[in-house]
């Protein structure tokens, strides 16, 4: 009896969980249960930091759409425009006269170069598989393990079950599929290559190789450079393989490895001197004599040596059950945390995917487009865009993946000093408001968007979050000229404001919006965000100075600059000003917000130490509201975790992670969780991967912050491993129950004063634990003093009401790890 009892559970289960459902036996997979069809957005996203794949999961027609990380159009390049110096008096002057518009018609007459404008990134082409008699189908489904960094197709058709698999190597630079059938001598398809590229020579070999050559296109006036190979080799097991002259055939295989070699002759953004024939056929050489599961075994290794750094516990429902595009449309208003910790390794996923150490660093669409003119030319829209693909690196624990971004600081801090002095008379460097694989440093677009000038300042930063992150001085000696550079523009680019006396930026601009009051014209001094980039750069390089025992006269002129800058204002809606002026219009709800930059990234505005600022900062937030581009809901993420309102930022998440076209107005997701802006936009997902550590732990504000931003929603229970924070501390497990803290494995790799804030008390296992006291005595927790705001009359602040913490420090030493749990 209790054997038929068991034997009905179990069919019972077997009926509720379903086919689909028992595939997806791993919690961290994006599923469906429909191919891709023609849509772009609809297909999974594989890479390795050099190639990038889209793979449809199409059934008769599968498509593999490429992509190279330096395949871009024209070649090494500059745009800067020297006849922007001979008018920078003058727009001086009309700015300060309050004619931002005639002194925008002014700079849109000098500021842009007639060259580039910045070049594109390309797509290598599509390879077709096109499968006779796979009309008719059953048991669908598709899906992406991020566990794995693999995807994986199948389906049944003509009574015999298929599976198809694709990866992006990691150790061996190539694109794999493996084809496999229930069937012996079942697989027969014909595969071709598309592209939109003009020019591309196609063919096959006689070793029945699928080959593509070509070089990029030209693009406004700068002619395309970069020479690129490709090549795809199709090993079957049976059957025979036969080729035309522009297609393979493959005819009654038992299995089928694909492999696809990419590569160009691009060195670095001055040399283009390399062998693409030569490097694409030795990738292409040493993978094709390893087997599919050789391959994979090494892939799955070097993946994991990343990704396994982090896990997330959240809990899970049944909402497990439905496949990702029913989740997404489910998910703002059903009970689905599990969704959220996919959302948030998801990111980690294409941060891995998309950035390697030494290739590119991750673009406005990552690694993946296949668009011949993408949207913003998919380049490095650098007043927001490229630094938000880069701010869970450290947090999550992949500190590598960033240096594809820092190399390209480097590589924009010498490109940037000849901007700087052709265009600005200044020395050190500088960079506006885009670049591209040509490391171009001049205006582009027009004097609206591309006069602003602090990509410099900006990009330096994540140079300084790196060093206080490992604590490497070897690191910081090197990169210390580059910050040095950004820091010295500003001492020769700055002025004195005629009235307040204040040195600011002028001309300057808050990133993309203008205010009313200046008739439509971005164009203003001293703008917000503009003056705390200006003190970070200041305080970063001032710190540095001392660290490294150098430069102290600089240092010192630095510290006298900075006491003369801008403070920051609280205006007469409360709001924190995002001019000078008092002039910003609460209804106003732009994309950008970049007057809290001081929030996040930086950390100038705090809820302990300016609450003034944090509660003015609170109601810009709320002014602007909460819908909006992909893009800028991931940054309010990050923001509302600042503001300790775990709820708030789950509604952001919730938003985010709404099916395009639902949010009025605003962004979203694609079903294949790539960020909406719209169109694709991949920066929106790193930024909810940020928030999401950021509501778990912070570590900007001079503590490690545990908890600092849990939603009601995940309140219960749930665990993370992994997360890095400033000063070398390493959160090796962190479990909570009721919103409390129950245990905190915490390991130091540099010593030091470990200051825990923390929701409730815990005990130290093995050492007496001791209150918080005074100033962190931890070096890479101090933070500099934030001026005070200047406050309109008209403004009523309230003061922040701050649920209770408590603060612990601990002694550490380096290696040591540090075991804590709720009394």
């Amino acid at each position: 009896m209790t054997n038929i009892k068991a034997v009905i559970i179990f069919f019972s289960l077997a009926v509720l969980i379903g086919p689909a459902d028992a595939q997806n036996s791993s919690a961290l997979k994006l599923w469906y249960d429909k191919p891709s069809g023609d849509t772009w957005e609809n297909a999974l996203p594989i890479g390795n930091g050099r190639l990038g794949a889209m793979i449809y999961g199409n059934v008769g027609k599968e498509t593999i759409q490429l992509n190279e990380h330096t395949l871009w159009s024209g070649g090494p390049n500059r745009n800067d425009n020297p006849l922007l110096f001979d008018s920078l008096a003058a727009i001086r002057k009309l700015v300060f006269d309050g004619k931002q518009k005639e002194a925008e018609r002014l700079a849109n007459k000098v500021l842009v170069s007639k060259n580039s404008q910045g070049q594109m990134f390309e797509p290598a082409g599509e390879i077709h598989l096109s499968f006779p008699g796979h009309d008719d189908y059953s048991n669908y489904y598709r899906e992406l393990d991020i566990e794995r960094a693999v995807s994986k197709t199948s389906f049944t058709a003509g009574g015999i079950a298929y599976t198809r698999e694709a990866l992006a190597s990691f150790p061996d630079r190539v694109v794999v599929m493996h084809l496999t059938a229930s069937k012996a001598k079942s697989i027969s398809f014909i595969a071709t290559y598309s592209t939109p590229q003009p020019g591309v020579k196609a063919a096959t070999t006689a070793s029945k190789q699928l080959i593509f050559s070509a070089t990029t296109i030209d693009h406004e006036g700068v002619k395309g450079m970069v020479r690129y190979k490709g090549i795809a080799e199709f090993k079957a097991t049976g059957g025979t393989v036969t080729a035309t002259d522009t297609s393979i055939i493959v005819k009654n295989a038992s299995e089928v490895t694909i492999y696809i070699s990419i590569a160009t002759n691009f060195n670095n953004y001055l040399d283009l001197g390399g062998n693409e024939n030569e490097r694409a056929i030795s990738f292409f050489n040493k993978a094709r004599v390893k087997s599919f599961s050789t391959i994979l075994k090494a892939h799955v290794a070097a993946y994991q040596k990343y990704f396994n750094r982090v896990k997330l516990d959240l809990g899970t429902t049944e909402a497990v059950k439905l496949p990702t595009n029913e989740r997404l449309k489910n998910f703002s208003s059903v009970n689905d945390p599990q969704f959220a910790a996919l959302y948030f390794q998801f990111g980690r996923y294409l941060l891995i995917s998309s950035s390697q150490p030494g290739g590119q660093p991750a673009n406005l669409q990552g690694i993946w487009n296949n668009k011949l003119r993408p949207a913003w030319d998919s380049k490095y829209t650098i007043n927001i865009n490229a630094e938000m693909n880069y701010w869970p690196a450290e947090k999550t624990n992949l500190s590598e993946l960033h240096e594809p971004f820092l190399q390209m600081v480097k590589e924009l801090s010498v490109a940037g000093e000849q901007t700087a002095k052709t265009m600005y008379a200044a020395r050190g460097w500088m960079v506006h408001h885009n670049t591209d694989i040509w490391r171009a440093t001049g205006a582009v677009d027009g004097a609206f968007w591309g006069l602003w000038n602090q990509g410099g300042g900006w990009t330096s930063q994540h140079l300084w979050e790196h060093y206080l992150y490992n604590g490497d001085k070897n690191f910081l000696q090197s990169v210390y000229p580059v910050l040095k550079g950004a820091a010295t523009f500003y001492v020769d680019f700055l002025v004195e404001h005629p009235t307040n006396h204040w040195l600011v930026i002028n001309p300057d601009e808050s990133p993309e919006n203008a205010p009313e009051a200046h008739q439509g014209s971005s164009l203003d001094a001293g703008v917000t965000m503009s003056n705390q980039i200006v003190f970070d750069v200041f305080s970063s390089v001032i710190k540095a100075a001392e660290i490294l025992h150098k430069d102290a006269a600089f240092a010192d002129t630095l510290i006298q600059m900075r006491s003369r800058l801008a403070p920051m204002h609280i205006g007469q809606y409360g709001q924190l000003q995002e001019w000078l002026d008092d002039i910003d219009n609460p209804k106003d709800n732009h994309r950008h917000i970049s007057h809290l930059y001081g929030l996040f990234p930086s950390n100038q505005i705090s809820a302990y130490r300016t609450p003034q600022l944090f509660m003015a900062a609170k109601n810009t937030l709320l002014q602007r509201g909460d819908v909006s581009t992909g893009w800028s809901m991931g940054w309010k993420v990050n923001w509302w975790a600042r503001m300790l309102d775990g709820n708030h930022a789950y509604k952001l998440i919730q938003n985010q992670l709404t099916p395009l076209g639902v949010n009025k107005g605003g962004g979203g997701t694609y079903n294949n969780l790539f960020d909406a802006h719209p169109p694709f936009q991949i920066d929106g997902n790193f930024g909810c991967t940020s928030g999401i550590a950021e509501m778990l732990m912070q570590s900007a504000d001079g503590a490690v912050n545990l908890l600092p931003a849990l939603p009601d929603a995940w309140q219960e229970q749930g665990s993370i491993t992994g997360l890095k924070t400033i000063g070398g501390f390493e959160i090796i497990q962190m479990e909570w129950k009721n919103g409390q803290v129950k245990k905190v494995v915490i390991q130091s790799s540099l010593g030091g004063n470990l200051r825990l804030r923390v929701p409730n008390e815990l005990s130290l296992t093995g050492m007496n634990l001791k209150p918080a006291s005074g100033k962190n005595s931890n070096p890479f927790f101090q933070v500099t003093e934030t001026p005070d705001a200047s406050i309109s009359p008209k403004a009523t602040i309230a003061l922040p009401k701050l649920r209770a913490t408590i603060l612990y420090d601990i002694k550490t030493t380096p290696g040591k790890k540090y075991t804590l749990v709720a009394k």
